[in-house]
């Protein structure tokens, strides 16, 4: 059993956090600009972690509604199944991610302006932790 790539979808960047090998934990990767060919990044994160599934966030509204944002999340669970053909892809809810991840943060004493570069893999991680737990 590989490890599982969680991927949070965003205008700008993809947070990015793997689980370790016992698919318990997950820990943020640095996150993939999400302009251009950022699957060619993360083909050599898949390689060297040895990943088997990848959990793309699906962000829907606070009422399960789907946004403008889920479309984009829908197209980047596609883009992971054309490129990578043999690994599995599921969408998962990731709804307040972002406001927990930066909560987290913010009660690490990370500021506003320290967070920019890494709560989209904070928000990453928090999102693959929710998917880890719901395995148990």
């Amino acid at each position: 059993m590989g490890r599982i790539v969680g991927l949070d979808p965003g205008a700008k960047r993809i947070g990015v956090a793997v689980s370790d090998s016992s698919r318990t934990l997950a820990f943020p990767r640095p996150a993939l600009a999400a302009e251009g060919t950022w699957w060619q990044e993360m083909a050599q994160l898949v390689e060297e972690e040895g990943v088997d599934l990848v959990v793309v966030g699906r962000p829907v509204s606070l009422a399960g509604r789907e946004t403008s944002s889920t479309e984009m999340a829908n197209d980047i669970a596609n883009l992971v199944r054309h490129h990578f053909p043999g690994l599995g892809v599921e969408q998962w809810d990731e709804r307040m991610t972002t406001s927990e991840a930066s909560r987290a943060l913010s009660a690490a004493g990370k500021s506003s302006r320290a967070q920019r570069e890494i709560i989209d893999s904070a928000a990453a991680t928090v999102m693959l932790q929710s998917y880890l737990e719901s395995l148990r």
